[in-house]
């Protein structure tokens, strides 16, 4: 495996690359696994800093000790989702207003699992064929999550001008930004919230090459343009090159970061990228196939015909409900212990645990399948983001004027 970043800053140096290609897992004796991350900040760099710095071993802490290969795969999903949720909730302690996307990605041997919020995106190309492993988090690409945050209590809106007209991108009032999803941001709103979409797929031994990228190259660079400009070129280079295609496009109007990664056969020095056919729409199936065309020879025994394309889809979700996500059914024994905070993994006292199915403390009575718990703390949160509680936010006064004058700075 190959990878590397290139970054090119405009003024607020707010994009941040991760770049572990050998992690050790906990307790030592498995194989290694590598660990790739970009974190795009807004209104400062404090929150990018601070996921880059944590996130990778909050992940590693809600999975499970003594798995075997394939379960320690199973667990990531959920670890994802709790290690997500972890950072945000102790990043809210410092009391900063910055913010910032995350598009992690786990790779082991030809399984890659990616995990996102915001709208940094995730992108694989595999014998010429492209996928997106990641999520839009950005109000204008999804009614769902303008319809989810409106419910807990926010609001959704376009920014105002003096005359009445309205401009730019949905935004989410207060506070002004575009997305629903990221990590940080405690100025806006627990609607807000650091949930993110994950998604598994199983390579072939063929490999493919991986692009992350920040907004900077997806608003100037479609999928199929980016892995073009590169096709050829080892990581280091490829990466230069994308960036200097978006800047080329568009300009240099916002940070500008890409990460590339090439998995490979061991036996092969250098990837092979095919040309690309077609991009995916983001929707896959369970196994993508690839069509016999109508003069092919044996066109009319497709049953036959039909061969196994190179990526296999083994876990998608996106839903923003903390508790379904932790709930999910995994092939792992014991996933959540007993008096564990299924979040911030703090022992909890007897008679503590609250159950995520209840959302009720069974005083001295908690059994291993009432499971997975939560703190009071990790509780109170996952209300905030539920709408059923507010624990952070701006008041009306200042909704109208960061509404009419300061949105914030992710657009």
């Amino acid at each position: 495996m190959a990878a590397a970043a290139a970054t090119v800053e405009a003024v607020g140096g707010e994009d941040f690359a991760l770049l572990k290609p050998a992690c050790e897992r906990l307790p030592a004796g498995g194989a290694p696994f590598s660990a790739f991350a970009l974190f795009d900040g807004h209104n400062g760099s404090g929150a990018a800093v601070y996921a880059k710095e944590n996130l990778l071993s909050n992940v590693m802490c809600c999975v499970p000790a003594d798995l075997s290969g394939d379960e320690w795969l199973a667990a990531l999903p959920r670890a994802l989702v709790a290690g997500f949720v972890k950072t945000d909730k102790d990043f809210q302690t410092r009391a900063h207003s910055s913010g910032t996307t995350v598009t992690f990605v786990i790779i082991d041997g030809y399984v890659v699992t990616v995990a996102s919020v915001g709208d940094s995106r995730c992108v694989l190309e595999a014998e010429g064929t492209i996928y997106h492993l990641s999520a839009d988090h950005r109000f204008d690409a999804s009614e769902e999550e303008v319809g989810r945050v409106t419910e807990c209590g926010g609001e959704v809106g376009r920014l105002n001008v003096v005359g009445g007209a309205e401009i730019g991108p949905l935004r989410c009032w207060p506070g002004g930004l575009c997305l629903s999803r990221s990590i940080g941001d405690q100025d806006v709103g627990e609607f807000i919230i650091p949930v993110p979409y994950v998604k598994q797929i199983k390579l072939s031994s063929a490999g493919g090459r991986i692009i992350i990228s920040s907004d900077g190259v997806w608003d100037a660079l479609t999928a199929d343009t980016a892995f073009s400009c590169a096709r050829g070129l080892p990581p280091e280079a490829a990466a230069d090159q994308i960036v200097k295609e978006a800047i080329a496009s568009k300009g240099l109007r916002d940070d500008t970061t890409c990460i590339v990664i090439d998995i490979i056969p061991p036996e092969k020095i250098s990837p092979t990228v095919q040309p690309a056919k077609k991009a995916g729409k983001g929707l896959f199936k369970n196994i993508f196939y690839k069509k016999a065309t109508s003069d092919s020879p044996c066109h009319a025994d497709k049953d036959q015909c039909t061969q196994p394309d190179l990526v296999e889809e083994v876990f998608e979700d996106g839903c923003p409900s903390l508790s379904r996500r932790l709930d999910s059914e995994y092939p792992v024994r014991n996933m959540f212990k007993l008096f564990i905070c299924a979040i911030c993994q703090v022992e909890l006292e007897s008679g503590q645990g609250i159950s995520i199915h209840e959302g009720l403390s069974k005083s001295g009575k908690l059994r291993p399948w009432d499971g997975p718990f939560l703190c009071h703390s990790c509780q109170e949160k996952k209300e905030a983001m539920e709408g059923k509680r507010h624990s952070r936010g701006t008041t009306l006064l200042q909704f109208h004027f960061m509404r009419l004058v300061s949105p914030k700075s992710h657009l």
